[in-house]
């Protein structure tokens, strides 16, 4: 089993050259440069690669356990834990006023991927508590942000999401969770399922983000609020101190992610818990979708991380793994060294590589959407909205490829458990499911993307896609520019074609969603390699093999991968009526 290495190069490449973290300065009252960002991206690596990465074989061993009512995490996190709060990581991009350092969220995100690719179970917790401080800074009341951010901010209180119940899993206007107003607050009564995180040991407090109905809501969506319910009610201090009603009632046991708890959580099985609303009332599912926007594109970036590091792990074990003769029959020869192998290796690579560049440039993105005003901030809002469900969707689908792969690479002992590598495949399984599946990501974008503005996004991202595309022909660049032009012409086709289906009928239109996303996705990641091997034989700090590997890397992407874009786009414009006669009787047998 190889040791995790933080690929602090790579990770610097997509942000400076390729999202241009440069394009945020104007709005910032402190540009961040890169001697800054190199040390903080140091110690990130450290923090992964000493603190977190070792514990992740063991945590997948042990899993959790409940005892007394309380979830009992796997041993050595409750420390990791500590260590990632005292370094200060959790408020890295906090808003100052609540103890939050206010650096741009680009930075955590890279943070996050090592945190990530050291520890996917591990680093679902704090994944939790960013989306929750998130909600609450955007829609809470100034005084719950008072009262709870700082805390949280600073690491000492966790954050959890609670949406989904036994009958409302993606259909929230199912949920039937009541909440009973008591005086200035609310009595929660109710149960959740799939939480995450959703008890444990390692903080002093967990703030429960929980979705219930009032007594006067109304049916369906629309009746959703969203309330604040802390696992330990404050005192006059602001520390906790008596016992919420809320308990934990099993851990799930999963395929995946052992060593994070799922759980059953009981709301007001006695008096009713103590919740505070957060935002207007029925208003909850607006506030909750700052919540899971933030988590889509960071479970995107998991579907990254652990994609990385099952190609470390495979990489290494083919560069030691002996298995068969050299070409001239001198001796064994390492597996890295069979055509087929090579072939393995650098699919998980080049498509790495691509997924790294979407998700920083989302990243800036987001960024930019925030702290930007007139023309750019609309501009940047509407292509992280864009970019949201692609990130999610695509690269979480990557994963599933790039993580079978690894186990393929290691051939019989990878489907053996001591290795390690199978736990990674195992942990990614869970991405495309969680924070709404990715058939619901590719209605998002073929819905509330593409749809809603009739295109203009997309177009105007496609128009960009096209100017790089003309300016690099005319600088004679040497790169596979007409494999990108032709699947540029298909992505615009494509989207022509879904847009005129949606407008027949909007429901039937969708089931060309998941080609779509799809589409776009590896037409996008094309774009951005090439952009990648542009700014690469431009940058003088990097090594002429660097170079030579990434100019590999694009060159396989756009020979290997891309045209897997056709075959979708070809899935949209002959095979959306083989898609729209389905029904339940196409099943029979």
């Amino acid at each position: 089993m190889s040791d995790y290495q933080y690929p602090v190069n790579d990770i610097l490449f997509s942000l400076l050259s390729i999202a241009d973290i440069n394009k945020l300065s104007p709005y910032l009252e402190e540009p961040v440069d890169q001697e800054l960002l190199e040390a903080i991206l140091g110690e990130a690596g450290k923090l992964s690669e000493q603190v977190i990465a070792p514990i992740n074989a063991s945590g997948d061993s042990e899993g959790s356990r409940v005892e007394n009512g309380e979830v009992i995490e796997a041993k050595g996190f409750k420390e990791a834990f500590k260590a990632y709060t005292d370094g200060g990581w959790v408020g890295l991009s906090g808003d100052p006023e609540y103890g939050g350092q206010g650096l741009p969220s680009f930075i955590a995100t890279a943070v996050n991927e090592g945190v990530q690719s050291a520890n996917l179970a591990f680093s679902l917790c704090p994944l939790l508590s960013h989306g929750a401080i998130e909600a609450i800074s955007h829609h809470a009341s100034d005084e719950l942000k008072s009262q709870y951010l700082p805390k949280m901010l600073s690491g000492e209180w966790a954050g959890t999401m609670n949406l989904t119940e036994p009958s409302a899993g993606s259909d929230l206007a199912a949920i039937a969770c009541k909440a009973i107003p008591d005086g200035d607050a609310y009595r929660i009564k109710g149960q959740k399922i799939y939480i995450t995180w959703g008890d444990h040991q390692m903080s002093d407090n967990i703030i429960h983000l929980v979705l219930a109905r009032l007594p006067d809501a109304p049916e369906g969506v629309k009746g959703i609020s969203l309330f604040l319910a802390p696992k330990f009610l404050l005192d006059d201090a602001g520390e906790p101190s008596q016992r919420n009603d809320v308990q934990v009632v099993s851990v799930e046991h999963k395929l995946g992610i052992h060593a994070s708890p799922t759980c059953v959580m009981s709301f007001g099985e006695n008096e009713g818990a103590l919740g505070y609303l957060v935002g207007e009332k029925h208003q909850g599912l607006k506030a909750m979708f700052t919540m899971m926007n933030n988590a889509r594109q960071g479970v995107g970036l998991q579907g990254l991380a652990i994609a990385e590091r099952a190609y470390q792990q495979a990489l290494a074990y083919a560069k030691e793994r002996k298995q068969g003769m050299k070409a001239d029959r001198s001796g064994k020869a390492a597996i890295i060294e069979h055509p087929d192998v090579l072939r393995m290796l650098m699919t998980m690579k080049s498509q790495i590589d691509a997924m790294r560049s979407l998700v920083y440039v989302a990243a800036v993105e987001n960024d930019l959407s925030h702290i930007a005003d007139g023309e750019v901030k609309q501009k940047a809002v509407a292509r992280t909205a864009l970019y949201t469900p692609i990130v999610k969707g695509w690269i979480t689908e990557q994963a599933q490829e790039i993580t079978s792969l690894a186990i393929q690479v290691h051939g019989g002992m990878g489907f053996i458990e001591e290795t390690g590598v199978a736990q990674h495949a195992r942990d990614a399984r869970i991405l495309p499911i969680y924070e709404g599946t990715n058939g619901i990501q590719a209605i998002d974008l073929i819905g509330r993307k593409l749809y809603a503005d009739k295109g203009a996004a997309m177009q105007d991202l496609l128009a960009e896609m096209g100017a790089d595309l003309d300016q690099w022909k005319a600088d004679n660049f040497n790169a596979p520019l007409e494999k990108l032009e032709n699947a540029l012409e298909q992505a615009k086709q494509a989207t022509d074609f879904c847009l005129a289906a949606m407008q027949k009928d909007s429901t039937l239109g969708t089931g060309s969603a998941y080609a779509y996303m799809m589409l776009m996705g590896y037409v996008v990641g094309a774009w951005l390699q090439i952009k990648a091997l542009a700014a690469s034989q431009q940058d003088a700090q990097m090594g002429n093999q660097q170079k030579q590997s990434w100019c590999q890397s694009v060159v396989f992407y756009c020979d290997h991968i891309l045209p897997r874009a056709s075959a979708f786009y070809q899935a949209i414009e002959s095979g959306h009526e083989s898609v729209e006669v389905l029904n339940e009787t196409s099943f029979a047998r």
